[in-house]
């Protein structure tokens, strides 16, 4: 079993910032893609970051700029740095990581979300 857990939402006032974190934990290989995604109240979920095995990374165009994805490959880990937030940017945030577990078999995970919340 994998399972991925998110940290790090919450309220700031526009403008501030957030870093959210995600870990997976289990029966893991290796990962390929990691990413971001968020979805607001009636709206589709979008990408907001992906960053590959090796470091390639991509940006929804309205966070490019603001928003910085990492990861740690030791830590099984991927990081959102939310710089300059604007109450566009509320949603609940998910993880996602493309991931090969034990048995050889790549699958897709996801967290469990976590709020973001940007209002005066």
């Amino acid at each position: 079993q994998v399972q991925l857990v998110e940290s790090g939402g919450g309220l700031v006032q526009p403008g501030g910032s957030l870093r959210l974190s995600c870990a997976a934990s289990g029966s893991i290989l290796s990962i390929n893609d990691m990413g971001w995604y968020r979805q607001a109240p009636g709206k589709q979920r979008e990408m907001v970051a992906v960053i590959s095995s090796g470091g390639s990374q991509r940006y929804a165009d309205s966070v490019k700029g603001r928003f910085t994805i990492s990861r740690d490959n030791a830590k099984n880990t991927v990081y959102l740095q939310m710089n300059s937030l604007k109450p566009e940017d509320t949603a609940v945030y998910y993880c996602n990581m493309h991931l090969r577990q034990v048995t050889g078999w790549f699958s897709d995970y996801w967290g469990q979300g976590t709020q973001v919340t940007v209002s005066s």
